[in-house]
Formats: structure tokens, sequence, C-alpha cells
């Protein structure tokens, strides 16, 4: 078994969110999340990363720069475009959970950032996903930065200097 992270290919890109939209069969907002992202992707407002086991994409996180991309809303404390990025769209596989690969994948994006002049980056997490809240705060992501309700949903924002 190979392992690798990386920033995406298209095609590599695609194969996820084929992957995305089969994992959640008849919730359109998937449909145009994949067309989103990738338009994001191939315009330079987002950057995605992949991790792939045998050249088959696993997981996935995205770095959203502007704050017109949509899961950004104009909030400018989440991505600016110049210092401040935000990690967004971060998930793996059931089967591949708790192996260190998205801390692999982050620590990936967090280089790539900094090497793009970026300073800060944020991060969100659903209030009752506390699991998560405690990785991402083992990371660095312990400066709380907002909340907002999204969705019926209570999320936290927090962020860390590069």
């Amino acid at each position: 078994m190979e392992w690798s992270y990386g920033i995406a290919s298209l095609p590599g890109l695609e194969r996820i969110w084929e992957k995305n939209i089969e994992n959640n069969k008849g919730d359109e907002d998937w449909v145009r999340w994949r067309k989103e992202y990738i338009d994001y992707h191939m315009s330079g407002k987002s950057k995605s990363f992949l991790v792939s086991l045998d050249g088959e994409p696993v997981g996935e996180g995205t770095l959203l720069f502007e704050p017109e991309c949509r899961a950004i809303d104009g909030r400018a404390l989440l991505a600016d475009g110049r210092t401040t990025a935000n990690i967004n769209a971060l998930r793996i596989e059931k089967a591949y959970e708790g192996q260190g690969h998205l801390s692999r994948l982050v620590k990936l994006m967090e280089k790539h950032a900094g090497e793009a002049g970026y300073q800060r980056l944020t991060i969100g997490v659903e209030a009752h996903m506390t699991r998560n809240l405690g990785i991402y705060l083992h990371w660095g992501y312990d400066e709380f930065v907002m909340s907002e309700v999204e969705d019926g949903t209570l999320v936290l924002y927090f962020a860390k200097n590069l």
C-alpha cells in the first residue's frame, strides 16, 4: 500500500467528488459543491489537496483563500485573500480515520499556505463534533474566532498563526 499526500490534480479532484456524490445520493448540494470547489481550485480561489492510497483518492481538504467563496460568505475573518485562509471540506473515508492521514494532509496544507504568504489559517467545526474539536485544538487551532449558526447547526471557528 502506497500513501501519497499532495495538491489535487483535476482528475483526482473529479474522482473524489464522484465518490462524495455517490456517498450522498439524492443530496443535490453535493452536485453544486462539486462544481464550486472544482471552479475555485481551477481559478486559484482555493487549492484542494488529496490523501491517496495506491493512486485512488480517499481523503481531502481545501484551502479557501477568497472571501467570496460560498463557504466563507464574505466573512473576511475566515479568509481575506491576503493573509488569512480557511481549511475547509476536510474529510477521509471511514476506513482510514484515526491513522494520521488528515494530520499529514493538514501539515502539508499549512506549509503550502505559508509558502503562498498566508500568515493565519482558520478552521470550522460543528459544536457537537467534540472529537474533531479536540483534534483541531491539538493541531494548534486554539484561538476562538467566531461562532455562527449555519443550516441550523452551531459552527465554531478557530485560528492558528503560521
